[in-house]
């Protein structure tokens, strides 16, 4: 028998004036993002902001369906939205925030297991890892790439399917 670990690192912060430029420019258009989201059932609403990597910031909110589970989480959303509109751009970071009737999550809300799913994916398609940005008002964390969140993550080798 073998035994293995998998550990998480990510970097963390107390306001969003330390992050660099392009990190806080991303992480307040989730934030903006999220004030769009349609969420008359949950009261949830969630940003998120890709940039990709020639600069632009390309956004998705979460759409409640009163059908669940019709709607769709901003992270699919704004991937989806950067992959339908700009194919040849790949996502290089993705900022992701979430408001109450109070505001700001005071904590900052990590993806569901869709949206870790899908951010692997991209990461796959791109060949390249994706920086995600967890905002909430009490700190700010930066896992350097998506497939840290999903470990053992679901795969196209999984599908034996000789995929490049």
């Amino acid at each position: 028998m073998k035994s293995k670990s998998i550990s998480l690192k990510w970097s963390e912060f107390d306001s969003i004036v330390k992050l660099n430029q392009p990190d806080r420019e991303l992480v307040i258009a989730a934030r903006k993002a999220a004030e769009n989201a349609y969420a008359p059932y949950s009261g949830f609403q969630v940003g998120a902001a890709v940039r990709l990597e020639n600069g632009l910031i390309v956004t998705g909110a979460n759409i409640e369906n009163a059908a669940f589970p019709s709607g769709i989480c901003a992270e699919r959303n704004a991937l989806s939205n950067s992959a339908s509109n700009y194919p040849d751009k790949k996502p290089v970071a993705i900022a992701i925030a979430a408001r109450t009737k109070n505001g700001l999550t005071l904590d900052p809300v990590p993806p569901c297991g869709n949206c870790r799913q899908v951010i692997v994916e991209e990461e796959f398609r791109n060949s390249g890892d994706i920086r995600v940005i967890l905002s909430g008002k009490s700190k700010i964390q930066v896992i350097e790439k998506g497939s840290d969140l999903l470990p053992l993550q679901f795969c196209r080798n999984n599908l034996n399917l000789n995929l490049p």
